[in-house]
């Protein structure tokens, strides 16, 4: 091309500005290329899409719900991304991200797949029993699991009990969600996160302390770059994705 299109990075290589620019403007017509051989093709191609997607949402909420799209689309390959900072993948060859944030990119399609109230995740023992918590102001004795995608949440939260200077004994970050809740089963402290997060696990030891909860500012969003829609594969997950996750409960 006459000029570099790549950053390389310590462990990775990503595209610089002049790249993506090319990127944006050649990709709707690789994609309109593929659909065509697609379409005269007399042999099936295999569809395979890569979804950056958090590890704790893959588990509790996709990976259940696959074996559906794989009865409606047979020849649908989907791998899993569930390395950290999943809009980003978009620029490294994700074809699709699904990502808790406040926000994103206007550069990206986008669509909100689900909200939330953000509720206190705790063991068993901080809810009944000696070392049980009976005031909110006892949160000042322990401390407390948030997420880096969600820094705030414990902020928000408080507001809403009405003590928005209440403060932990200490705060810990995690990465992956499901740590969090490892984290908060084995005692080590009370987990911010969605209400949705404990509605989907399976560990009994979970449960949730006091009744407080707080609209949640994050939220799930879907999102690819805007000619990925374009694409059969991307459009059917797309579509599947916001029928399963959206449809009504069944009581």
């Amino acid at each position: 091309m006459g000029a570099p299109l790549f950053d390389r990075q310590h462990n990775s290589v990503a595209l610089n500005a002049r790249g993506s620019a090319f990127l944006a403007e050649v990709e709707p017509h690789v994609d309109a290329v593929a659909l065509a051989v697609e379409r005269v093709s007399e042999t099936p191609i295999s569809m395979r899409l890569r979804i950056a997607v958090p590890s704790l949402f893959a588990a509790q909420r996709l990976i259940p719900a696959l074996p559906d799209l794989r009865i409606r689309q047979p020849r649908l390959t989907i791998d899993l991304d569930t390395a950290p900072n999943r809009l980003s993948r978009l620029a490294e060859g994700a074809d699709a991200a699904i990502a808790i944030t406040e926000r994103v990119d206007d550069r990206y399609y986008a669509r909100v797949l689900e909200r939330g109230r953000i509720i206190a995740i705790a063991p068993r023992g901080l809810v009944q029993g000696e070392d049980a918590l009976r005031d909110l102001s006892d949160i000042r004795r322990v401390p407390i699991l948030l997420h880096r995608q969600m820094p705030e949440a414990f902020s928000i939260w408080r507001k809403a009990a009405g003590m928005p200077g209440l403060e932990p004994a200490q705060v810990n970050f995690f990465d992956a969600g499901q740590l969090m809740l490892d984290a908060a089963a084995g005692g080590l402290g009370i987990a911010f996160m969605l209400d949705s997060h404990l509605a989907c696990s399976t560990d009994d030891r979970l449960v949730q302390l006091f009744e407080t909860s707080a609209n949640s500012p994050y939220a799930y969003w879907f999102a690819c770059q805007p000619a990925a829609l374009e694409r059969r594969p991307v459009r059917i997950f797309h579509d599947w994705l916001f029928e399963r996750m959206t449809a009504p409960k069944q009581p």
